[in-house]
């Protein structure tokens, strides 16, 4: 079984050669370093990466060159990879940033709607239900959007919304379906992501009647943990495989 999803020191995950442990402990075949990455231009995504870290744009060479040392002192398949904010105003810019950096394979994710974080519950939960629907349907509309674009292989988390409480619920069985045909058109394929299934969501993404839709629509998968420490890493494994063999789901590997 393949990881694509793992975060590090490079972002807002634990040490590299920790989270390669955690891959080796968990039975792993392959583990995929996928850290945070922005190249909005922004103010805002100025400072959210300076509070927070997220500069693999100015450190991915040398995270690369770290990611070789571990691979000579494993059998672990270990990939070089990306997970990259989107929005549509910057597609150049982050098709751009790809290909100059050559990553083996690049995650692409909606982290933000009007410029608040869907995580945001204080935020959203002032907004009326009139704005939240809003909220999610320009959600829905970036997922697509990203998945149009082309530029990358995965898309993480095609549901984040919902995480929130206050957006939770809101997604509804059209917009399962347009997200759906935007995949079977793509070559991007969306992610089996126990990020939160740990945690209070307790969930995996996409939900259930999301990844009957995608049944439904002949999408396959990948797999990603988005696990940011070795616990979570090594206890959402069997989690995952157990979803996967219960729900019999398509499930490939990257040809990376």
């Amino acid at each position: 079984m393949h990881d694509y999803h793992v975060h590090t020191t490079y972002s807002d995950g634990d040490l590299l050669p920790r989270m390669v442990g955690a891959a080796e402990e968990a039975g792993l075949d392959g583990v995929g370093f996928a850290d945070h990455c922005n190249v909005f231009g922004t103010e805002g995504a100025r400072a959210y990466r300076d509070a927070f870290g997220f500069n693999l744009d100015l450190t991915y060479e040398r995270r690369r060159r770290a990611i070789e040392r571990s691979r000579n002192r494993t059998d672990l398949r270990i990939y070089d990879a990306v997970e990259m904010d989107y929005h549509p105003d910057y597609e150049d810019e982050i098709e751009a940033f790809l290909s100059d950096a050559g990553f083996q394979y690049a995650i692409g994710s909606v982290h933000a709607v009007d410029g608040a974080n869907v995580h945001d519950r204080e935020h959203f939960g002032r907004l009326s239900t009139a704005e939240r629907e809003g909220a999610v349907e320009t959600y829905v509309d970036r997922v697509c959007a990203l998945v149009d674009s082309e530029l990358f292989d995965v898309a993480a988390h095609v549901d984040l919304v919902e995480r929130n409480p206050a957006l939770r619920g809101l997604l509804t069985a059209d917009q399962y379906r347009r997200i759906a045909d935007a995949l079977k058109k793509s070559r991007t394929v969306p992610e089996i992501n126990a990020g939160r299934v740990l945690d209070d969501y307790g969930e995996f993404h996409p939900s259930d009647p999301f990844v009957q839709t995608l049944l439904d629509a002949g999408v396959e998968f990948t797999i990603g943990s988005d696990a940011h420490e070795p616990g979570a890493l090594i206890d959402s494994v069997d989690r995952l495989a157990d979803t996967v063999a219960e729900r019999d789901l398509p499930v490939i590997e990257l040809d990376v």
